[in-house]
Protein backbone atom coordinates (compact mmCIF):
# COMPACT_ATOMS: atom_id res chain seq x y z
CA UNK A 1 0.00 0.00 0.00
CA UNK A 2 1.01 3.29 -1.04
CA UNK A 3 2.29 5.49 2.39
CA UNK A 4 0.83 9.04 2.71
CA UNK A 5 3.21 12.19 3.15
CA UNK A 6 2.71 15.30 4.43
CA UNK A 7 4.77 18.27 5.35
CA UNK A 8 5.62 20.96 8.14
CA UNK A 9 7.47 23.93 6.73
CA UNK A 10 8.56 25.88 9.84
CA UNK A 11 8.48 29.53 9.24
CA UNK A 12 8.26 30.60 12.88
CA UNK A 13 11.23 32.06 13.75
CA UNK A 14 12.23 35.87 14.27
CA UNK A 15 15.50 35.55 12.70
CA UNK A 16 17.76 37.42 15.60
CA UNK A 17 21.34 36.56 14.09
CA UNK A 18 19.85 38.19 10.37
CA UNK A 19 20.29 41.73 12.35
CA UNK A 20 17.03 42.67 11.05
CA UNK A 21 13.71 44.18 12.08
CA UNK A 22 12.06 41.52 9.57
CA UNK A 23 11.84 37.87 10.65
CA UNK A 24 14.28 35.99 7.91
CA UNK A 25 11.56 33.97 6.74
CA UNK A 26 10.03 37.36 5.00
CA UNK A 27 13.25 38.92 3.75
CA UNK A 28 13.11 39.11 0.01
CA UNK A 29 15.14 36.76 -2.47
CA UNK A 30 13.71 37.68 -6.15
CA UNK A 31 11.28 39.63 -4.92
CA UNK A 32 9.51 36.95 -3.00
CA UNK A 33 10.01 35.93 0.89
CA UNK A 34 12.52 32.88 2.03
CA UNK A 35 9.59 30.77 2.77
CA UNK A 36 7.96 30.95 -0.47
CA UNK A 37 10.88 29.70 -2.61
CA UNK A 38 11.01 26.76 0.09
CA UNK A 39 7.28 26.14 -0.34
CA UNK A 40 7.93 25.49 -4.18
CA UNK A 41 9.78 22.92 -3.70
CA UNK A 42 7.63 20.98 -1.79
CA UNK A 43 4.39 22.02 -3.81
CA UNK A 44 5.95 20.52 -6.99
CA UNK A 45 6.56 17.26 -5.50
CA UNK A 46 2.97 15.25 -6.70
CA UNK A 47 3.28 12.52 -4.12
CA UNK A 48 3.16 15.11 -0.63
CA UNK A 49 -0.77 14.78 0.05
CA UNK A 50 -0.69 17.83 3.11
CA UNK A 51 1.23 20.75 3.76
CA UNK A 52 1.70 22.88 6.70
CA UNK A 53 3.13 25.96 6.96
CA UNK A 54 3.80 27.11 9.94
CA UNK A 55 4.45 30.66 11.26
CA UNK A 56 4.33 33.33 14.40
CA UNK A 57 0.48 34.04 15.81
CA UNK A 58 1.07 37.94 13.74
CA UNK A 59 2.42 36.33 10.52
CA UNK A 60 -0.34 33.81 9.48
CA UNK A 61 -2.95 36.71 7.72
CA UNK A 62 0.07 38.10 5.81
CA UNK A 63 2.13 34.28 5.29
CA UNK A 64 -1.95 33.33 3.40
CA UNK A 65 -1.55 36.45 1.45
CA UNK A 66 1.82 36.09 0.03
CA UNK A 67 1.11 32.12 -0.64
CA UNK A 68 -2.12 33.38 -2.44
CA UNK A 69 -0.31 35.75 -4.66
CA UNK A 70 2.53 33.20 -5.98
CA UNK A 71 -0.53 30.75 -6.75
CA UNK A 72 0.80 28.10 -3.95
CA UNK A 73 -2.62 28.21 -2.25
CA UNK A 74 -4.73 24.86 -3.11
CA UNK A 75 -6.61 22.16 -0.93
CA UNK A 76 -3.21 20.97 0.38
CA UNK A 77 -1.81 23.70 1.81
CA UNK A 78 -2.80 25.19 5.34
CA UNK A 79 -1.29 28.31 7.63
CA UNK A 80 -1.01 27.63 11.39
CA UNK A 81 0.19 29.42 14.35
CA UNK A 82 3.39 27.65 16.02
CA UNK A 83 4.47 28.56 19.41
CA UNK A 84 7.43 30.26 21.11
CA UNK A 85 9.94 28.15 20.62
CA UNK A 86 10.68 25.77 17.23
CA UNK A 87 9.69 22.89 18.90
CA UNK A 88 6.26 23.42 19.57
CA UNK A 89 5.71 24.94 16.54
CA UNK A 90 6.76 21.72 15.00
CA UNK A 91 4.36 19.76 17.24
CA UNK A 92 1.35 22.51 16.36
CA UNK A 93 1.75 21.75 12.42
CA UNK A 94 2.29 17.65 13.57
CA UNK A 95 -1.10 17.87 15.07
CA UNK A 96 -2.63 19.19 11.97
CA UNK A 97 -1.65 16.52 9.68
CA UNK A 98 -3.61 12.60 9.01
CA UNK A 99 -0.74 11.20 6.72
CA UNK A 100 1.05 7.68 7.49
CA UNK A 101 4.76 9.86 7.22
CA UNK A 102 5.67 13.68 7.72
CA UNK A 103 8.45 15.81 6.35
CA UNK A 104 9.87 18.46 8.82
CA UNK A 105 11.74 20.97 7.14
CA UNK A 106 12.46 24.57 7.59
CA UNK A 107 10.79 27.22 6.24
CA UNK A 108 14.95 29.11 5.50
CA UNK A 109 16.58 26.00 3.14
CA UNK A 110 15.07 26.92 0.02
CA UNK A 111 18.22 25.24 -2.20
CA UNK A 112 16.81 21.88 -0.82
CA UNK A 113 16.72 19.27 -3.81
CA UNK A 114 13.88 17.40 -5.08
CA UNK A 115 16.06 14.12 -5.18
CA UNK A 116 17.68 14.85 -1.91
CA UNK A 117 13.53 15.25 -0.42
CA UNK A 118 13.09 11.55 -2.00
CA UNK A 119 15.71 9.91 -0.94
CA UNK A 120 14.98 10.93 2.78
CA UNK A 121 10.99 9.75 2.18
CA UNK A 122 12.79 6.37 0.88
CA UNK A 123 14.59 5.88 3.53
CA UNK A 124 12.26 6.66 6.04
CA UNK A 125 9.83 4.57 4.45
CA UNK A 126 12.36 1.94 5.10
CA UNK A 127 13.72 2.70 8.41
CA UNK A 128 10.79 4.88 10.03
CA UNK A 129 13.06 7.92 10.21
CA UNK A 130 15.71 9.43 8.08
CA UNK A 131 17.47 12.57 8.12
CA UNK A 132 19.49 14.91 5.43
CA UNK A 133 23.15 15.36 6.20
CA UNK A 134 26.19 16.01 5.05
CA UNK A 135 30.02 15.18 6.25
CA UNK A 136 31.65 18.04 8.07
CA UNK A 137 34.40 19.19 6.37
CA UNK A 138 36.48 20.73 9.11
CA UNK A 139 38.38 19.54 11.87
CA UNK A 140 36.01 19.61 15.63
CA UNK A 141 37.40 20.12 18.83
CA UNK A 142 35.64 19.94 21.62
CA UNK A 143 36.44 22.80 24.17
CA UNK A 144 36.07 23.61 28.13
CA UNK A 145 34.53 26.47 29.33
CA UNK A 146 37.68 28.14 30.16
CA UNK A 147 37.98 27.90 25.98
CA UNK A 148 40.99 25.15 26.04
CA UNK A 149 40.33 21.82 23.66
CA UNK A 150 39.40 18.79 25.11
CA UNK A 151 39.23 16.25 23.08
CA UNK A 152 39.27 16.08 18.82
CA UNK A 153 36.45 13.66 17.81
CA UNK A 154 37.17 11.29 14.46
CA UNK A 155 35.68 13.88 11.44
CA UNK A 156 34.80 10.50 9.40
CA UNK A 157 32.02 9.41 12.10
CA UNK A 158 30.73 12.69 12.47
CA UNK A 159 27.84 14.49 9.94
CA UNK A 160 25.96 17.90 9.62
CA UNK A 161 22.65 17.47 10.08
CA UNK A 162 19.72 19.28 7.84
CA UNK A 163 16.01 19.28 6.94
CA UNK A 164 14.21 17.81 5.77
CA UNK A 165 13.71 15.26 8.65
CA UNK A 166 11.56 12.50 7.69
CA UNK A 167 9.20 10.19 10.05
CA UNK A 168 6.52 8.03 11.14
CA UNK A 169 3.94 10.31 11.68
CA UNK A 170 1.97 8.64 15.06
CA UNK A 171 5.97 7.86 15.93
CA UNK A 172 7.35 11.71 15.91
CA UNK A 173 3.75 13.35 17.29
CA UNK A 174 4.81 10.47 20.43
CA UNK A 175 7.96 11.99 20.45
CA UNK A 176 7.07 15.01 20.87
CA UNK A 177 4.16 15.12 23.03
CA UNK A 178 6.76 13.14 25.37
CA UNK A 179 9.27 15.84 25.13
CA UNK A 180 6.40 18.71 25.79
CA UNK A 181 5.37 16.79 29.24
CA UNK A 182 8.78 16.28 30.09
CA UNK A 183 9.95 19.79 29.45
CA UNK A 184 12.73 18.29 27.47
CA UNK A 185 14.54 20.73 24.52
CA UNK A 186 15.86 19.31 21.75
CA UNK A 187 18.20 20.56 19.06
CA UNK A 188 16.21 18.74 16.28
CA UNK A 189 13.32 16.71 15.65
CA UNK A 190 15.68 13.40 15.32
CA UNK A 191 16.54 14.25 18.75
CA UNK A 192 13.43 13.75 20.24
CA UNK A 193 12.94 10.49 18.03
CA UNK A 194 16.33 9.25 19.40
CA UNK A 195 15.59 9.54 22.60
CA UNK A 196 12.61 7.00 22.56
CA UNK A 197 14.94 4.27 21.31
CA UNK A 198 14.39 5.34 17.74
CA UNK A 199 16.71 4.67 15.10
CA UNK A 200 17.33 7.73 12.23
CA UNK A 201 18.61 6.82 9.05
CA UNK A 202 21.63 9.85 7.64
CA UNK A 203 20.50 10.48 3.78
CA UNK A 204 23.52 12.50 2.34
CA UNK A 205 22.45 15.70 1.16
CA UNK A 206 24.07 18.13 -0.32
CA UNK A 207 26.24 21.26 0.76
CA UNK A 208 24.32 23.66 -0.76
CA UNK A 209 20.98 23.06 1.07
CA UNK A 210 21.86 25.84 3.70
CA UNK A 211 20.20 27.48 6.29
CA UNK A 212 19.20 31.09 6.16
CA UNK A 213 20.05 32.63 9.34
CA UNK A 214 22.67 35.35 9.11
CA UNK A 215 22.98 38.24 7.08
CA UNK A 216 26.21 36.77 4.75
CA UNK A 217 23.67 33.41 4.51
CA UNK A 218 21.68 36.15 2.74
CA UNK A 219 24.57 36.90 0.33
CA UNK A 220 25.35 33.91 -0.85
CA UNK A 221 21.93 32.77 -1.41
CA UNK A 222 21.42 35.96 -3.32
CA UNK A 223 24.67 34.45 -5.29
CA UNK A 224 23.16 31.45 -5.83
CA UNK A 225 20.01 32.23 -7.47
CA UNK A 226 22.21 34.12 -9.77
CA UNK A 227 24.17 31.39 -10.63
CA UNK A 228 21.02 29.43 -11.07
CA UNK A 229 19.71 31.97 -13.53
CA UNK A 230 22.85 32.11 -15.81
CA UNK A 231 22.96 28.11 -15.62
Amino acid sequence: MTKSWGVVIVAAGRGSRMKTSESKQFLLLQDKPIFIHTLEVFSRMPMIKDIVVVTGATDVERCEEWIKQTGLYDHRTRVVEGGKERQESVYAGLQMLSTDYVLIHDGVRPFVQSEHIEACMKAAALSGAAVLAVPVKDTIKQVSAEGIITATPDRSSLWSIQTPQAFRLLEVIEAHKQAAESGFAGTDDAMLVERLGGQVKVVEGSYTNIKITTPEDLDYAAFMQKREREQ
